[in-house]
């Protein structure tokens, strides 16, 4: 008889119930509550962003929405970092955006030079200027131009 007691009390018990109980450290049990509801933001914010760009049939009956997503997206990846997942940095934000180091460029164009006879230019600062002979310069006309008719 007590075994059906126990096993409707564990039935009836909630998912906060059956995490107090399964974890005694209550610094255990926030950092899962956090992660549960994190996953849930993720969750949602993942759908809402879906449905932002997908067309739903109409016999679902859902009706489009016309929303700007970057809201969304700046809860989906805040979301992700927290969870260590972070978006590649662009060659314009600092880092080498995720493209080759220096020592492995070195060793490509090493690795070229001996396959085949080439030149390679490798450039370290911009802004670049290719002269091959001196500028033709053109006089200009100190006297403003003559119309070719006369009044």
């Amino acid at each position: 008889m007590e075994e059906e007691v126990n096993n409707r009390e564990l039935k009836n018990k909630s998912i906060f119930g059956k995490l107090k109980e399964s974890v005694d450290d209550k610094e255990e049990q926030l950092e899962i509550l956090s992660t549960f509801v994190r996953l849930a933001i993720l969750v949602w914010s993942g759908g809402i962003l879906t449905l932002a760009y997908i067309k739903l049939p109409p016999a679902l009956g859902v009706p489009e929405q016309k929303l700007d997503p970057t809201f969304i997206a700046s809860v989906f990846t805040g979301v992700l970092a927290t969870f260590g997942v972070q978006a590649a940095k662009k060659a314009g934000e600092g880092g080498n955006g995720g493209g080759i180091s220096k020592e492995d460029l070195q060793k490509l164009i090493d690795a070229a030079a001996q396959t085949a006879p080439s030149q390679t230019i490798r450039v370290e600062q911009g802004p670049i200027k290719f002269e091959n002979s001196e500028p033709i310069i053109k006089p200009v006309p100190t006297d403003p131009p003559q119309p070719p008719y006369s009044l």
